[in-house]
């Protein structure tokens, strides 16, 4: 399938992004406390412009919402959902688990999206129809069904360990092959490439996710909010698995009274 116009330009500003996060890391930065006291650096700033810029020169009526500069033409046909640096806490402490985000909405539906980890040296992207990619290779979800031949991770589970969740969430960590805690973009990567069969997350926001969230459903996964729902501008979990009928046992595990 032939890359839309849209997606050539989101790989575009991934790429141009690449080039300034590449930059800072060598040289180092400066880390600020935002008011919520997530740390936010110049790298951050800097690649979102640069994203913001290549977007914006190419569709210029469209709305960005970016997770440095907010939310701007809120009544846009399309909008551009952007996290410039998912994982800047592994940027700052020199780890490779951080990403670009990048993902396009039209109304309420996502279209695409790329997520590039530069320094783990993935590139996937994503197109409604046409299938997910990883470095140009084909990605395909696994084809595990059981909870007892899956492979999990977990990541940011600070809400559900402070509710009824929790209880909840350990009966299925009891019944599962195995447990990992990759987190970021790494596990929806690996779930995309069927490296992974199962991932449940919370405490996060629709940026952290919504690129992922294209590229996991065209590899053949589901993805969706702990609560079964789909994504929207509010979502701040995920349930993601490889097959709909894994993913349907862990809804059901996680939704029983």
């Amino acid at each position: 399938m032939e890359q839309s116009l849209h997606l050539q330009t989101a790989l575009a500003a991934a790429r141009a992004a690449e080039d300034v996060i590449r930059r800072y890391w060598d040289e180092g930065v400066e880390v600020r406390l935002k008011a919520d006291q997530s740390p936010v650096t110049e790298a951050d700033v800097a690649a979102e412009q640069v994203i913001r810029q290549v977007i914006l020169e190419a569709f210029p009526t469209h709305g960005f919402y970016g997770e440095e500069t907010g939310r701007t033409r809120e009544g846009a046909e399309y909008t551009w959902l952007i996290d410039p640096i998912d994982g800047t806490k592994s940027f700052i402490r020199r780890t490779p688990f951080f990403s670009t985000q990048i993902a396009l909405m039209r109304g309420d539906s996502l279209l695409l999206g790329v997520s590039n980890a530069p320094l783990y040296g993935e590139m996937a992207w994503a197109e409604r129809g046409g299938g997910a990619f990883v470095n140009g290779q084909s990605m395909r979800t696994g084809e595990v069904t059981t909870l007892a031949d899956a492979a999990i991770s977990l990541g940011n589970i600070k809400t559900l360990a402070q509710g009824e969740g929790w209880a909840r969430l350990g009966g299925i960590v009891a019944g599962v092959n195995r447990t990992r805690g990759y987190g970021d973009f790494c596990h929806y990567h690996m779930l995309a490439a069927g490296q992974l069969d199962l991932v449940i997350e919370s405490d996060l926001n629709i940026l952290d996710v919504a690129a992922l969230s294209v590229i996991v459903e065209e590899a053949g996964g589901v993805f969706t909010t702990l609560d079964g729902l789909s994504l929207d501008l509010e979502t701040s979990s995920v349930l993601a698995a490889g097959t709909p009928a894994l993913h349907a046992l862990a809804l059901e595990r996680l939704s029983a009274g």
